[in-house]
């Protein structure tokens, strides 16, 4: 599925966001650079050539694709870990049930410092797989359940990155990941199901997608490009930015209050919400960092108090 017009401007905005760091790489390099590692620690087995296989057709497939049409260059990457634990793996059947536990990052401008742009705990994490196995993705043709988790996965990465750099601007991606959910569905694994647990795959895009939460992902663009990346040359402003953005987090969680999108963005933006605002800020911007992140995640009050301090 084309989008170009999309894809244009959002080509257009990168080249804006973006900046070179250098005057090399000015070839177009795929998105992702992936990091891949598989912990088979719960399996006995003596037949561990299968899982190398995994770890190095795994990270190939994320790394050598070129997933949009959107020239990245070598240094802006997205770098990425696919942290893949395998629970049970039926050697008869080439079948591994698995926990993923993956990240995304994106560089602070001005700094030093790489904040999580993205980050899931995918406990349905199921497929088939042999060693001499090929994997390929064709966006209208897909039959193989490990192909259709690493191309969604793929696609919300990059997407999640985007709208970090510009409003709305992962958009493309994620109706390319619904299509990929769509298609994941069909091939009965868990985990796709519409209907389903509200934080499997196709439930957090969906709620991420829907209208009533438009101003997280408002959110999402001002916390990183208008708070974050000012940061070190503006810190007092870059802060008050987020503060007050913190509205529309909290808007969003109330108008699709069951929803686990903005409790995902807390969990991992924990550390980092905690470090804005404590020991710095003034009390306004504390009372109201701390009153908007409990409603949303009372269980870390622990964490939240530290703001206060």
């Amino acid at each position: 599925m084309k989008r170009v017009k999309l894809q244009i401007l959002l080509l257009l905005v990168l080249s804006i966001l973006l900046p070179l760091k250098g005057v090399g790489g000015a070839a177009s390099a795929q998105e992702l650079e992936a990091r891949v590692t598989i912990n088979y620690s719960q399996i006995e087995t003596t037949r561990t050539e299968v899982f190398d296989a995994l770890q190095t057709k795994l990270t190939d497939f994320l790394n050598n694709h070129k997933w949009t049409e959107i020239p990245f260059r070598e240094n802006e990457k997205i770098q990425c870990n696919f942290n893949i634990t395998v629970n049970t793996y039926k050697q008869d059947e080439n079948t591994f049930e698995c926990t993923l536990l993956m990240n995304s990052s994106r560089p602070v401008y001005g700094s030093n410092y790489n904040t999580v742009a993205y980050a899931v705990n995918d406990e349905n994490f199921t497929f088939v797989f042999n060693e001499f196995d090929q994997l390929e993705y064709q966006e209208n043709q897909i039959d193989n359940n490990l192909v259709a988790l690493l191309a969604y996965y793929a696609y919300m990465i990059i997407g999640m990155d985007l709208d970090t750099m510009a409003p709305m601007g992962g958009t493309d991606c994620f109706h390319i990941a619904e299509d990929v959910a769509t298609a994941g569905e069909s091939l009965g694994f868990p985990g796709w199901k519409p209907f389903g647990d509200i934080g499997n795959r196709f439930g957090l895009l969906n709620d991420y997608m829907d209208g009533s939460m438009e101003g997280m992902r408002e959110f999402n663009y001002i916390y990183h490009r208008k708070g974050l990346d000012r940061m070190a040359e503006a810190p007092d402003s870059a802060r008050a930015t987020i503060a007050d953005a913190l509205d529309m987090l909290r808007e969003a969680n109330r108008a699709k209050s069951m929803t686990k999108v903005a409790q995902l963005f807390t969990e991992y933006k924990r550390d980092e919400l905690v470090s804005i605002f404590a020991k710095k800020g003034t009390t306004e911007e504390k009372e109201k960092a701390y009153e908007v992140l409990f409603a949303i995640d009372a269980s870390q009050s622990n964490t939240w108090e530290k703001i206060k301090k």
